[in-house]
């Protein structure tokens, strides 16, 4: 997983770097290798930013029925309704 989250987009982008020193005719073709690479790169960013609010509502919802069940929060102390 660590190779397709930073392994893969520093490929992509070190292909582009190297097809603009190669062919320094033809910078366009480089530039939009290295922008795919960075996109590769946002877009595991932007899927593990979406991941980690999924975790929040989980905890929530722990949260939500530890309250149903004991009728006070998981982080209150003392006694229900005092």
């Amino acid at each position: 997983m660590r190779f397709v989250r930073h392994g893969l987009p520093l490929l992509i982008v070190a292909g582009g770097v190297i097809a603009m020193v190669v062919e320094p005719d033809r910078l366009e073709a480089g530039v939009l290798i290295v922008s795919a690479g960075l996109s590769v790169w946002l877009l595991n960013w932007l899927f593990r930013l979406g991941v980690a609010g999924d975790e929040e509502r989980v905890a929530e919802d722990e949260a939500r029925a530890h309250f149903d069940r004991t009728g006070r929060w998981p982080d209150e102390g003392g006694e229900p309704g005092s």
